[in-house]
């Protein structure tokens, strides 16, 4: 009785294993079947060109910048090289929109995909992107994480390996292509350059409160312009001649600062408020100070290219033509304003009226730190719609909400034009700028604007 026991047991045994086996045999066969159907999505092209991709990328791009503090002439840098990367990965689904190689300045050459291996494009380009920004920002753990749980998302989609290794492949290629050539800018050797030198000339731009901080990129100039020839190719008039005669046209020009502060009515306020993007805003309650991050200027109308692009339901590469050529013009801009900034250094009106007319006066907006001629958002706004325009046409009319997320409510534009011009006059209803600064800004920013749309050829969304 004991043998046939011991051989009831053992044949319970064997038989338990081979139905164990069968089904882990069962399971395998169910995976893999399931892995088959998952790699035989023939429409994983198609699903992975969400235009949502790169608004969404541009968006996190945004959040970094201001999280880091970027100033808004370093930032317009960090916009136009990943948007660069991403553009010329992707434009190579569409022979309508051409390759940037030859037309921006230094860009002669990016890899080339395998003609014997699949890619994704869209997937390629955001992959390009994330890495070309990760290597411009301080906080990399943050586009790690953007980037790990955006591509646990498109797991869903369902890419075969393969494609999606050669994607990302091709995408650091690219980025690795796009960095060296932004090594050559001049940036990093800008940053051991001397500091601004301050001194008691009655004309010469000095610190303003409550911060007194040093200024800001005074060698912006030394970097290397995208499209336009040179920092200095656009070179507006000179400001007016600084005077304290109450005769002078320069004492008139104060003045109109003066009382338009003074007498600013509600929608006046609230234009200033809208277009501050001051991305370091110092708050004072008593002995306290601390700061308030906002979106830099060129941040606010990489927001508004976002915009038109969901309302215009642009494809992935024409939203990504739009980020890329806006992003040009934005650092071009940049750097021709900032190259007169720092040729005449003109005091700000908050500090000639506050030593000279009313010591009690207050700007509307808190004075940024940099010298006042030409005004930077007339600048770069301008050129911004130069471009908005082409892409989009002249009569676009939008809804922005970048500011919404900052406290500020949605206003409304009939065109971006109309949009650059409020950005432009916010400037004098802030009590930041003359109105000089101002004009020659807007006729400044028109030239490169129009210089960089004919350079590289930009045309209408097709």
């Amino acid at each position: 009785m004991t043998l046939y026991f011991r051989l009831l047991h053992i044949s319970r045994i064997l038989i338990g294993s081979i139905l164990y086996m069968r089904f882990f045999l069962i399971c395998i066969f169910l995976s893999l079947a399931g892995l088959s159907c998952i790699e035989e999505n023939k429409n994983f092209q198609e699903d992975m060109r969400q235009s949502g991709l790169i608004n969404r990328s541009f968006k996190e791009l945004s959040d970094v910048i201001v999280h880091d503090i970027f100033s808004p002439p370093v930032a317009s840098r960090i916009y136009a090289y990943p948007a660069i990367s991403a553009y010329e990965i992707i434009r190579q689904e569409n022979s309508d929109y051409p390759s940037l190689l030859g037309k921006l300045n230094g860009l002669e050459a990016i890899p080339k995909t395998d003609p014997d291996k699949t890619y994704s494009m869209s997937l390629a380009a955001i992959q390009a992107f994330l890495v070309v920004a990760k290597n411009l920002i301080f906080s990399e753990d943050k586009i790690e994480a953007y980037q790990a749980n955006l591509y646990k998302e498109l797991e869903k989609v369902h890419v075969p390996k393969k494609v999606w290794d050669n994607s990302l492949e091709y995408g650091i290629a690219v980025a690795e292509t796009v960095i060296a050539w932004a090594n050559k800018d001049n940036y990093k050797e800008t940053r051991s350059f001397p500091k601004f030198s301050i001194n008691e000339e009655q004309a010469r731009w000095k610190p303003t409160p409550p911060a007194y901080m040093e200024s800001i990129e005074p060698h912006w100039n030394k970097i290397r312009p995208m499209v336009i020839n040179s920092a200095d190719q656009f070179s507006p008039p000179p400001p007016t001649a600084f005077s304290l005669d109450k005769n002078s046209k320069f004492h008139k020009e104060l003045m109109e600062v003066y009382n338009v502060v003074k007498n600013a009515d509600k929608e006046e306020k609230a234009i200033a408020s809208f277009w501050d993007c001051n991305p370091y805003v110092m708050n004072q309650t008593g002995h306290v100070m601390f700061a308030t991050k906002k979106i830099t200027p060129g941040g606010h109308w990489i927001g508004i290219t976002g915009i038109a692009c969901n309302k215009a339901k642009a494809d992935i590469v024409q939203t990504s033509y739009a980020y890329a050529m806006v992003s040009i013009a934005l650092m071009d801009a940049f750097i021709s304003c900032w190259d007169e900034k720092y040729r005449s250094n003109l005091i700000r009106p908050e500090t000639v009226i506050n030593e000279y007319i009313d010591e009690s006066w207050l700007p509307t907006l808190q004075t940024p730190p940099f010298p006042e001629h030409t005004s930077g958002h007339s600048v770069i706004s301008t050129a911004s719609a130069n471009v908005l325009t082409k892409i989009f046409g002249d009569n676009f009319s939008f809804d922005d909400d970048v500011e919404l997320e900052y406290g500020l409510p949605i206003r409304s534009f009939d065109s971006f034009q109309d949009a650059s011009d409020e950005a432009a006059i916010s400037r004098l209803y802030g009590g930041i700028h003359y109105r000089p600064a101002i004009d020659y800004g807007v006729d400044q920013g028109n030239k490169i604007g129009q210089f960089i749309i004919n350079k590289i050829g930009i045309k209408a969304l097709k």
